[in-house]
């Protein structure tokens, strides 16, 4: 276990720092984008204050910077602008491997000036869909493979985004799934990523590369969920810093090239009994348990009302569609990638689900609580699955929704997914991306100016 994991207490943080010499701490906050918000102090302000404040609005806020200004927002965000006090995680915290002076970069939580936990903020919503496991004595084990791509740096938002240029000086053009030498061609750049992990403790596992020209894909080692949350928010952020070093970017927009496949981030999921250390999905002579059947249904009954969570902006649906690598629907079978919720062939002690709906743009605490909450609610209510699909299942039809607008909808109206998840959070979640879909709307795109303008 790495050093850091081991880490309870504020004076087991000091003396991390002190072992660092750390001059300077980065006090991160993540908010609905997943975007790190917070402020840096000097070692020495950091630990005078043992935390910091900041406006509640802080963690509810849209991609572009706004906020509600009216509704049910309000109700929950009060609008005297507030501050929430934030408490550190000693837990998280990790060394700012590209920094110049010692940095140390630690993840906060977030709470009110009467000690409660805020309860919209995305860390706060996967501790509390954890909580829900723990209370039924199990523990949910999750393993997330992060898919995104490498792009030449664009500073132009109207001009259309292509591959960087490799060590041969030529950028992909075609398709090199699971290419050794395509991931070669960025060699300086991986390697750097690969350093940053090792420096910060990030238990990285697998990199490939994916199907679309410069589209790449880093695995993680199994894990409990709020730790790996951490790290993948850890890792978007070293690997764009990474990226424009080396003169590029790093995408996790869903669908960043409108002729190449989107970028997912598939979640492997099982559940071990506190009480036998075994996986519940599986019975003692390695058939499938009827928890593991109960789990699917949950997944199938609920991911579709639950797509705002994990297709958070109008780019995401854009993956979703036929003949794209991505799912259409919430079908599942055994070692079928066509599928939504796929079952990988593995040993009994390891049998596991695999979300494949959930959009590399997702904010990863919300993303593993929506999955986790999902079956969740298949373990309680003893939801069983549909038969399983054993052909293509891009040729069932498409049920999963087709627009933010559509998703937002359909999130409003599941109670179960609310009390689950957190009423606030939900409140606070849709009235946010509903903003951010209205400004959207005031966008004219070069294909209503293409086919619009003189035909209709």
């Amino acid at each position: 276990m790495e050093a850091s994991k081991k880490l309870t207490t504020f004076n087991d943080l000091e003396r991390w720092l002190n072992e660092r010499r750390v001059t300077e701490v980065e006090c991160l906050v993540p908010d609905l984008t997943g975007v790190a918000r917070g402020k840096i102090l000097p070692r020495e302000k950091f630990t005078e204050d043992r935390g910091m404040r900041l406006p509640e609005a802080i963690v509810g806020m849209g991609v572009t910077g706004e906020f509600p200004d009216q509704g049910p927002y309000y109700d929950v965000i009060s609008p005297n602008d507030r501050d929430m006090h934030l408490r550190p995680d000693p837990s998280t915290v990790r060394i700012v491997p590209w920094a110049t002076d010692p940095t140390a970069q630690v993840i906060h939580d977030c709470f009110d000036r009467d000690g409660k936990i805020v309860p919209f903020a995305p860390r706060s919503v996967l501790r509390r869909v954890c909580e829900l496991y723990d209370a039924e004595g199990l523990d949910p084990v999750v393993a997330p493979e992060l898919e995104f791509y490498l792009v030449a740096r664009n500073t132009d938002p109207n001009t259309l985004l292509k591959a960087p240029i490799g060590r041969s000086g030529r950028a992909e053009t075609s398709r090199q799934s699971y290419s050794i030498d395509a991931v070669n061609e960025f060699d300086p750049l991986f390697e750097e990523i690969y350093e940053y992990c090792e420096k910060m403790e990030l238990n990285v596992d697998t990199l490939i590369h994916e199907a679309g020209a410069g589209q790449m894909e880093i695995n993680f080692f199994h894990a409990h969920p709020l730790g790996l949350a951490d790290e993948v928010f850890f890792f978007k952020r070293t690997v764009r810093e990474a990226a424009l070093r080396h003169d590029m970017y790093a995408t996790f927009m869903a669908k960043p090239i409108a002729t190449e496949p989107g970028s997912a981030m598939h979640v492997h999921q099982s559940i071990v009994s506190k009480e036998t250390g075994k996986n519940i999905f599986s019975n003692d002579d390695g058939t499938p348990s009827e928890a593991f059947m109960h789990y699917i249904g949950g997944l199938q009954r609920y991911i579709p009302a639950a797509m705002a969570l994990v297709a958070p902006y109008v780019n995401s649906y854009r993956r979703l569609s036929r003949n794209t690598a991505a799912p259409i629907n919430i079908e599942w079978g055994y070692d079928n990638r066509t599928v939504g919720i796929r079952s990988p062939i593995s040993s009994p002690q390891a049998r596991r689900i695999e979300n494949r709906v959930i959009g590399a743009d997702a904010n990863p605490y919300v993303a593993l609580a929506m999955t986790l909450a999902c079956g969740y609610l298949g373990l309680k209510n003893k939801i069983m699955p549909k038969a399983e699909m054993k052909g293509d299942a891009y040729l069932a039809p498409f049920n999963l929704p087709r627009s933010q607008g559509e998703a937002l909808d359909w999130l409003r109206r599941e109670s179960d997914l609310h009390e689950v998840l957190g009423k606030d959070f939900i409140t606070v979640y849709s009235e946010v991306k509903e903003l951010e879909f209205e400004e959207f709307m005031k966008v004219i795109s070069p294909w209503e100016r293409e086919h619009l303008l003189l035909h209709v």
